[in-house]
Order: C-alpha cells, then sequence, then structure tokens
C-alpha cells in the first residue's frame, strides 16, 4: 500500500475512535462502583460514606458498594486505589490522614498529591475530646493540670498514626505543654471501647462515634475541637472557648479517583456528589453525624488538600520521635 494510502487509513481509523472513546466516558458509569474507605466499619469517614454513596447509587443510576480496608492510617486504601484502573469505577473516601501522612510518612506507600485525582470536598465533622467517667476531672483546664502533675502517665487512645484524632491529639499536647502517652487501635470503635471500660482514659474522637455514648453517660465529654461550637452538640464548649484559644481541627471527607482518571468521568461524579450534598434527607442524616456538608469543585479539593498539607506539616515537624511511633 502507498505510503500516502497509508497515513490517509491511520488518520480516518484515529478520527474513528475518538467518538467511541467520548461515548464510553459520557455512558459512565455502566456497571457497579467501589468506595474504598480506610478505616474500620462504624468509623466517622465510614458513617460518610454509606450516607453519600447510597444517593450516589440514585443519581449516577448505579450501585456504589463501599467496601472497607483499614489500616496503617488509611494509607493501605490510599495505595490499593491509586493502583486501580482510571476509569472511575474504584473511588477513595480519603480524611485529614491523608494529608497528614504526606509529611509523617513521605517514603511509604502512594504519593497522595500525585497519584489520586481530587474530586469533592464531601464534609468535615469535630472531634469531641472526652475522657473515661472515672476520670476525676470536669473540664479541659483540669485535664490539663492533671496531665501536668502526671506527665506520661495518663493514657490516650489514636486511630492510627496520622489519623484526625492522633493529631487533634498532637495539636492539643504542643499548645498545652503536657505530655500523655498514646495507645494505637485500628479504628474509633475499638478505641472507644477501651475507653469505656477505663483502660485508656483520653481520646478525641469524630463526633460521629460518641454522640449516643455521651447521652448515655458512657463516655465524658468536654469539649469539641473546631473553631465553632459542633451542631449536635451546642452545650458543649470549644477547647479554644475553654482552655486554648486558637485550637482549632476537624475530620474532613472527600472523594478521589486515581490520578489519569478521564476529566469527564471525574466531573460527573463531582457534580453528581455536589447534587447528593443539596439533598435534604442526605444533611439531614448528615446533621445528625454531626457532620457539615461541604462541596465544590475538584479544582477547589485540590486547593483545600494543598493547605492541609502545609498546615499539618508544621505540627508534625514539632511532634516528638516517639509519637511518630506509638504502640
Amino acid at each position: 500500500m502507498p505510503l500516502l494510502k497509508r497515513l490517509t487509513l491511520a488518520i480516518v481509523l484515529s478520527v474513528m475512535l475518538i467518538p467511541g472513546l467520548s461515548r464510553a466516558e459520557d455512558n459512565y458509569p455502566t456497571r457497579p462502583i467501589r468506595l474504598i474507605v480506610g478505616f474500620a466499619a462504624g468509623s466517622s469517614g465510614d458513617v460518610a460514606a454509606r450516607i453519600v454513596s447510597h444517593k450516589l447509587s440514585e443519581i449516577l443510576g448505579q450501585p456504589m458498594i463501599v467496601e472497607n480496608r483499614p489500616g496503617a492510617s488509611s494509607m493501605i486504601a490510599t495505595d490499593y486505589v491509586a493502583r486501580a484502573s482510571k476509569d472511575g469505577y474504584t473511588l477513595l473516601l480519603a480524611t485529614i490522614a491523608a494529608t497528614i501522612n504526606t509529611t509523617l510518612m513521605p517514603n511509604k506507600g502512594s504519593n497522595f498529591q500525585t497519584d489520586l485525582a481530587p474530586i469533592v470536598l464531601i464534609g468535615s465533622i469535630p472531634n469531641i475530646l472526652v475522657v473515661t467517667p472515672s476520670l476525676e476531672v470536669k473540664n479541659v483546664q483540669e485535664l490539663i493540670a492533671l496531665a501536668k502533675a502526671k506527665p506520661d502517665e495518663l493514657l490516650y487512645g489514636a486511630s492510627g498514626i496520622g489519623s484526625g484524632p492522633h493529631m487533634a491529639t498532637q495539636l492539643f499536647e504542643q499548645m498545652a505543654g503536657i505530655k500523655m502517652r498514646g495507645v494505637l487501635y485500628p479504628g474509633s470503635a475499638q478505641t472507644v471501647t477501651d475507653l469505656i471500660a477505663g483502660r485508656i482514659q483520653v481520646m478525641f474522637a469524630p463526633s460521629s462515634t460518641v454522640v449516643g455514648l455521651i447521652g448515655q453517660g458512657t463516655v465524658k465529654p468536654l469539649a469539641s475541637t473546631e473553631a465553632k461550637r459542633a451542631s449536635i452538640a451546642p452545650d458543649l464548649p470549644t477547647i479554644s472557648e475553654a482552655a486554648l484559644p486558637g485550637y482549632n481541627t476537624g475530620v474532613w471527607f472527600g472523594l478521589l479517583a486515581p490520578a489519569g482518571t478521564p476529566a469527564a468521568v471525574i466531573d460527573k461524579v463531582s457534580k453528581a456528589s455536589n447534587e447528593a450534598l443539596k439533598d435534604a434527607d442526605v444533611l439531614k442524616q448528615l446533621h445528625i453525624q454531626g457532620l457539615d456538608a461541604r462541596g465544590g469543585s475538584p479544582e477547589d479539593f485540590r486547593d483545600f488538600i494543598k493547605s492541609e498539607t502545609e498546615r499539618w506539616e508544621q505540627v508534625i515537624k514539632s511532634m516528638p520521635a516517639a509519637e511518630k511511633n506509638i504502640k
């Protein structure tokens, strides 16, 4: 075949293939989508994922299956999704832990900022500083005083190195000038179990994990962690109000896909997510869990991830080496 005819044929075939690719992206999704959560069932991330995924299934017209892959402060789940096919059928429900891991464990696993593509910031939830009922403190100031009187004696529980509750504790210790001893757990639910039993004394817990227990009196709340009072516990002071002006942190949740996923797929999931976050029933369920809906574009989420990464880098640099490998 002459060279000119071969070139002409190649161009025609290329043009014929482009509409096919476009149609495949436009028809997404055509089968179930897996949403990978890096924490155990019952955790705040798991709860948020199940609330939002149910509505997303309706909007996208395909089942969204929540799959828990806990461990290594969500790095197992992050690595799994980073290596998944770039087709939008395996997504990640990431939390604050992912931005923390970027600095805390930079040489382990995937690079959160380069190996994953942001889709949408789902929402955020305050932690609540709770203690075991047998601990004789009534407020944050008394807890700080006790920790200063007994350095390295109070035991706090943390759901993974670099998790939101772990870093909330680090920020608390740094600002209060105290030192407690950490005990590592695979998830918030197991941490709460030991707090109730008195095997640990202190915990920063996502409000969705402990709100019911607070009402039962099985844990003692001292304060919430964000700048404004928690909508789910408006009578509870913030740590900033109670003892440490300027203290402010919470747990956020967002959807990401493997880097290289087609932009059309990213945009479709982002638009569907923003629609879901305006649904009255979804907002009601999120509010019950103490979670404030956020939303926004993939670009907004990318900027947010950058700012969070830089923020926690400063806290991590001030952490004692031992706290980067708590038992």
